[in-house]
């Protein structure tokens, strides 16, 4: 059993999928960085520093007017907290939006080194047929007579 499960990490996909999910975990922090620290402050900037972060409804319990969302968790009240939710969606659609750009990018780079690799080959004259040569002898052997 161990050797089947030696065999079985052994594989080149299992080595791969773990590379991917290695490359995955580091990659999804530069996203998250670039969304929040360069795309959502221009996104602020044409809707107005607008922040859904902090906007929730207060299902039960007693909390200030004006108090973060943060404060108002502290309390223990019980709250509805539909900004985050609202900017995990723009988040999320950022995000897919960007990893689909890479994507699209690497898969045209990728295209493009398969096109070189296929490149067609210069291919050689082709000589006659064997038809061809037959008439051939067949003509010198009447010229002959």
């Amino acid at each position: 059993m161990i050797n089947e499960f030696r065999d079985f990490i052994a594989k080149g996909n299992v080595m791969d999928m773990a590379v991917g999910i290695i490359i995955g975990a580091a990659f999804t922090a530069i996203v998250s960085s670039l969304v929040g620290d360069l795309i959502n402050p221009i996104i602020g900037l044409f809707t107005g520093g607008v922040d859904f972060t902090n906007n929730y409804a207060v299902l039960s319990g007693d909390v200030a007017d004006g108090a973060s969302l943060e404060a108002a968790r502290e309390t223990g009240a019980s709250v509805f907290a539909y900004g985050s939710f609202i900017m995990a969606i723009v988040n999320f659609l950022i995000i897919a939006w960007v990893v689909f750009m890479l994507v699209k990018m690497v898969n045209r780079v990728k295209d493009a080194a398969m096109k070189k690799e296929e490149a067609p080959v210069a291919e050689a004259p082709k000589g006659p047929t064997q038809e061809e040569l037959l008439m051939e002898i067949r003509d010198a052997l009447k010229a002959q007579s």
